[in-house]
């Protein structure tokens, strides 16, 4: 009796430290007197106790935040840029065999390489291309980490922070920039109404109804005007005034 209990109780135990669930996100890198094995899961698994050793590695896409770096960019601008990378296991073993830490590794490696990216830029590739500073980023540090067994999926650049000076510099700079296109509007609008005034000018004088028709449409505006005084001008005296096309003025001999 005492011995069957034994068995038994031996048995609960070599269950209790053999068996293993892993979730489905999970996977597990077993190490049998120190050689490693393939990865195992998701779901139950047997290890040999005091034989195996179990790492336990998540699957899911990670977050790394990438604290502010200050980065001189090739235009000798002195800014402080921040980012996120996203990334995942995508060998369990080579992220436990290849490297010690797979998370710090990879957030050092993303410093440095975000510091050398930006430094490579000018600061107006930096501010209006954001998307393809990311792809270079991600680009790099996909290649690096590969041997790790480490896919990045995307880098994002958060904030890029100016200094005091640089941004009252960007502030004059767009508001002489706007002026700049409000005096070619300008210039443009006058431009067209000159045009306009000598084609009206030109159909007028051919056409010397369309002279008295203005004429009387300008005293109908004038007259309704409470606070003016009209005075009518015969528009044959006006006529008379004006020079006429193909008449030069000589002098009586």
């Amino acid at each position: 009796m005492y011995t069957i209990s034994a068995v038994v109780g031996v048995v609960v135990v070599f269950l209790v430290l053999s068996i293993r669930i892993m979730n489905e996100y999970e996977r597990a890198v077993v190490f049998r007197l120190g050689r490693v094995l393939h990865a195992k899961g998701p779901g139950l698994i047997i290890l040999i106790p005091v034989i195996d050793r179990m790492i336990r590695v998540s699957m899911r896409v990670l977050t790394l935040d990438v604290p502010s770096q200050d980065v001189i960019t090739r235009d000798n601008v002195s800014v402080k840029v921040s980012a996120v990378v996203y990334f995942k296991v995508v060998e369990p073993t080579k992220s436990i065999i290849e490297v010690e830490d797979f998370l710090f590794a990879t957030s050092q490696l993303a410093q440095t390489t975000l510091r050398s990216v930006c430094g490579g830029a000018e600061l107006d590739e930096l501010l209006a291309h954001r998307e393809k500073m990311n792809m270079q980023i991600q680009d790099l540090l996909d290649k690096q980490t590969a041997p790790w067994g480490i896919k990045v999926n995307s880098v994002e650049l958060k904030h890029i922070d100016l200094p005091q000076e640089m941004q009252r510099a960007m502030a004059k700079q767009a508001e002489a920039e706007r002026e700049r296109r409000a005096k070619v509007i300008n210039a443009e609008g006058e431009y067209q109404a000159a045009a306009k005034l000598s084609e009206a000018a030109e159909i007028i004088s051919r056409h010397p109804q369309a002279l008295q028709l203005r004429y009387l449409q300008t005293m109908q505006e004038m007259s309704g005007n409470a606070g003016s005084t009209l005075i009518p001008i015969p528009l044959d005296i006006v006529t008379r005034l004006m020079p006429q096309k193909g008449v030069e003025s000589t002098d009586d001999t």
